[in-house]
């Protein structure tokens, strides 16, 4: 719609916003006169007409099997749109039109804003299916008019009051109806249900609705007041309820001619909706939870392991714990950091920078650790092996790159790319220490390190994996995994 209101019209951005916000409620509107909606804006020049906008209604057949928006229609060849632009009056005369042998009421509603007529609505009726309204139908018309004065006024939709349509109620979930003193006049089946899920015996019809629903309500005292008058519809409002089940309102007043004659109020039992939602933030704190303790377990692993290694005389065994030590640590830091997400789902920088710091423990002082690139967020089974494979590379480097009393860097780099279905994630570690021994083969040497990268690498991880010597001096580790793409 912008593209199309900016291209033809000289409509500003604060009209461009209105009609945002009308096409953000018309949906109700379409409903309630079972009619497509089809939203007409004179272009620049005033000879043609611009389609923007359209709505089929959920409540009866549709009158347009075509798109039709972004066509183009001369002035003069719809005489009501001309009609209702011109004098700013919902225009209703004429003969019903025949297309493709079904028979279509056409009206036309203009939309003011500001005492300005931007615009104007074709409503259209299939006449096929007509039979004899029900007191639901009869109510659905009657509101249906109500609405679409006010949009001729320029009273609907409200300002400032933007409404989600695909969280608020419809109108066939349930409607009410009420006078200007807040009586329900009518009441549909579905909103008498609702009602009787919240402990409602009698019938609707002639009760106070905001006193018969602040009853309902399980609290008492001040709230109670506020409660029945935003259910009488003084206010176009939304609200819940939950007593013996959630009952979720939407009150819409009606003033057609600028008076309030009354007010409609939607609603619809979202019991079932709002289980489903505790159900899923009880699954995900439980989640968060059991990392939580799985982080705290392995943190107590590493402290027996320490300890254990203190107590060892070997030298070559205490270096094994300690290995161990880090091993652990590293699976321990992906857990806290999923205990803290809603998802499974991690920005693992984060966890490549306090790996370093780990690792980086080994000498400390004497060989310094940098991260560049961004690995970006990962899922939760990519990022536990990686955090391992990055330990064993990172520790492998410091102790085995660099001589005794020799300093030097060790940098990580990461860098994603790919298509937004296959995504891969390239990573490599370079050291300037002293390089790889003649002859070195990293697909089958037998240190335990490389043993443990090569089969989280391939194996778990799908990628792939080699070591050759760096540029000049040091040895670089290159890493190649494919990823999710990262949102």
């Amino acid at each position: 719609m912008n593209e199309l209101v900016r291209q033809h019209t000289d409509l500003d951005d604060t009209d461009l916003e209105w009609l945002h916000l009308l096409v953000s409620e018309w949906q109700l509107l379409s409903d309630l006169s079972f009619a497509d909606l089809v939203l007409w804006v004179p272009t620049r020049d005033g000879t043609r007409y611009v389609s923007v906008a359209q709505m089929r209604p959920n409540t009866g057949p549709t009158s347009y099997q075509d798109d039709m928006v972004g066509h183009l229609v001369p002035r003069g060849r719809r005489p009501m749109l001309d009609a209702a632009l011109d004098e700013g009056r919902i225009v209703r005369e004429g003969d019903p039109e025949w297309r493709e042998e079904v028979p279509v009421r056409v009206e036309s509603i203009p939309v003011r804003r500001e005492g300005r007529v931007l615009g104007v609505i074709a409503r259209n009726t299939n006449l096929l299916t007509v039979r004899t309204p029900s007191r639901l139908e009869l109510t659905y018309l009657q509101s249906a008019s109500d609405l679409a004065q006010m949009i001729a006024a320029g009273a609907f939709p409200f300002a400032n009051q933007q409404v989600d349509m695909d969280a608020s109620p419809r109108v066939g979930d349930g409607l009410i109806r009420l006078d200007a003193d807040g009586v329900v006049q009518y009441a549909s089946p579905n909103a008498l249900s609702a009602y009787h899920r919240l402990g409602l015996a009698a019938d609707l019809v002639g009760h106070h609705l905001g006193q018969t629903t602040a009853e309902l309500a399980p609290s008492r005292g001040p709230v109670d007041e506020a409660l029945a008058k935003v259910a009488s519809g003084w206010a176009p409002r939304e609200f819940e309820i939950e007593a013996n089940g959630v009952i979720q309102f939407r009150a819409i007043p009606l003033k057609p001619k600028g008076t309030r004659i009354g007010s409609l109020v939607l609603l619809r039992d979202v019991t079932e909706l709002r289980r489903r939602e505790r159900e899923l933030i009880t699954k995900d704190a439980t989640i968060r939870e059991i990392h939580h303790r799985v982080k705290n377990n392995l943190q107590t692993v590493a402290a027996l392991l320490r300890l254990q290694a203190r107590r060892i005389g070997s030298e070559r065994g205490r270096a094994a714990l300690e290995e161990a030590v880090r091993r652990v640590g590293s699976i321990a830091i992906v857990h806290e950091t999923l205990s803290q997400n809603l998802d499974e789902r991690v920005e693992f920088d984060e966890i490549a920078d306090r790996v370093l710091a780990m690792v980086a423990e080994i000498s400390p002082g004497k060989v310094s650790g940098r991260r560049t690139g961004r690995f970006g967020i990962l899922d939760a089974e990519v990022a536990t092996p990686l955090s391992m494979v990055l330990t064993e590379i990172l520790q492998n480097a410091l102790e085995h790159g660099f001589r005794e009393g020799e300093t030097g860097t060790v940098e990580v780099s990461a860098v994603r790319g790919g298509t937004t279905k296959e995504s891969r994630l390239l990573v490599t570690v370079q050291d300037d220490g002293v390089g790889l021994p003649e002859d070195f083969d990293p697909h089958t040497a037998g240190n335990l390190g490389l043993q443990i990268v090569r089969t989280l690498v391939e194996g778990e991880l799908g990628g792939t994996f080699d070591m050759v010597p760096g540029p000049g001096r040091g040895t670089r580790v290159i890493l190649d995994i494919p990823v999710r793409a990262d949102k």
